[in-house]
């Protein structure tokens, strides 16, 4: 109990100790400058994504090649993810991120030179999205376990946290800039300037001093490491549950964003800077939901939050498809973008709370395969049901699909909690610091 002579704390004060507690992981040398090259090159990432969806749009017009490109791009994660996964157990995770940020911006000049030049055909975008892909199943899982590498455990929660916000932040400001590049100058201006924020990644990841990372024991094939990461996660039955979630959503509710420009062009009328706004209120509603779980300390509840997201992402999916007028459809995307971000954000701190260090490659590897790989299955059927349905129907049954699936999930939390209490309790001891234990048992308290 505080003396009655105590002097308050000022409101001012407190109001710093909450800016401080949102970004207590950039305190952390190596994060912040992975966090600051990130933010420039996540902006080229989104201006370029813009982009190649209204290429693709110009030259052929059609909702179903505009989701086989992303099929094209994000289905090599499903495939090779496990792959990457076990690459990251197996070796060094930096020195994978930096060959696979350094790939990925020579594909987007090929991609710029082939543009700028004229000769760019719909069946080049494939390809290079195909490559692109191929690369991210590598880079997904090792800069999710990266993470940890650079911040330790004490801060995860909020370095996901603020690397979504980061994310989103560029999902704002990119999506914005490329819609009004592709109306004055072009698209291949947009995959130029991607090409080029690479190069502040690559520099910060260079400059970082990290500890000497031991190789891990080579006792079983590739192969056999692959099984035992996709065991581990069928055996463990939270994690399981959150990864069948997320991949549902991202199979039915993800698609929406390949649906944009149709949205944007055909139903709302607003052109190419339409869709770079449509784009960018989705970032800012997936802002504020990474600033939220960045001023959250501890795990209590998250599971909760898992669950009433993924029900309103899909009714703000549902409201969405039923606008006919711009600002009140860009008004809907906020809270599809802040549902969407907790969910994934928070499933994401979970189950990195969960898994064992030797097992966080192939674990986050299959992680990407229900967050990134479901999605290209989904781009691909959306883009084919709304040639025959429509873009609002297509949007409005996947929307219901999130609402069904979470419904089960949240039936099933009850009886997860437990189990899920003792996988985080049983890191926090493993990761040597046991008065962590106290702090971690909320999660079952919610």
């Amino acid at each position: 109990m505080p003396s009655p002579d105590a002097t308050p704390e000022p409101a001012s004060a407190t109001r710093r100790s909450r800016y401080a507690q949102v970004a207590r992981s950039l305190r952390h040398r190596n994060f912040q400058l992975f966090f600051s090259g990130q933010l420039i090159s996540l902006i080229g990432t989104w201006m370029q994504s813009v982009a190649q969806a209204w290429l693709v749009y110009r030259l052929t017009g059609s909702s179903l090649l505009l989701g086989s490109v992303s099929f094209a791009s994000q289905f090599p994660v499903f495939l090779f993810a496990p792959i990457g996964g076990t690459f990251a157990d197996r070796h060094n995770r930096h020195r994978i991120v930096v060959a696979t940020q350094t790939a990925s911006m020579l594909l987007a000049f090929v991609l710029a030179w082939l543009t700028l030049s004229a000769r760019v055909q719909v069946w080049h975008i494939f390809v290079l999205a195909a490559l692109l892909g191929m690369v991210n199943a590598f880079d997904i899982p090792a800069r999710q376990a990266f993470l940890v590498d650079m911040v330790g455990k004490e801060d995860m929660m909020n370095a996901i946290a603020l690397n979504s916000s980061m994310f989103n932040g560029a999902r704002i400001i990119g999506p914005a800039i490329a819609g009004v590049v592709v109306a004055r100058i072009g698209e291949g201006w947009c995959f130029f300037a991607n090409a080029v924020s690479y190069v502040a990644v690559i520099l910060g990841l260079l400059l970082m001093r990290l500890r000497p990372q031991e190789a891990a024991a080579r006792t079983a094939s590739t192969l056999d490491n692959i099984i035992e990461g996709f065991q581990w996660v069928r055996r463990t039955a939270p994690i399981k549950a959150m990864l069948w979630l997320l991949g549902l959503v991202s199979l039915v509710g993800m698609p929406y964003a390949v649906l944009m420009p149709i949205f944007a062009d055909q139903i709302l009328h607003s052109g190419a800077r339409g869709l770079g706004l449509l784009m960018g209120a989705t970032g800012i509603g997936a802002l504020l939901g990474a600033l939220t779980l960045a001023l959250k300390e501890g795990l209590r509840g998250l599971g909760k939050w898992v669950a009433v997201c993924s029900v309103g992402f899909g009714a703000s999916l549902i409201l969405f498809a039923a606008s006919r007028h711009f600002w009140l459809s860009a008004a809907f995307l906020v809270p599809v973008g802040f549902t969407f971000m907790v969910q994934m954000a928070a499933s994401n701190t979970l189950i990195q709370s969960m898994v064992p260090d030797q097992l966080r490659g192939r674990v986050m590897a299959v992680y990407s395969m229900m967050f990134m790989g479901m999605a290209p299955v989904g781009a691909f059927l959306a883009g084919a049901m709304a040639q025959h349905l429509g873009a609002p129907l297509t949007l409005a049954i996947g929307g219901a699909a999130c609402i069904a699936g979470s419904s089960i999930f949240a039936a099933r939390l009850p009886g997860l909690r437990a189990e899920a209490r003792e996988l985080i309790i049983a890191q926090a001891v493993a990761g040597g610091d046991p008065s962590e234990e106290m702090t971690v048992r909320g999660i079952a308290q919610r």
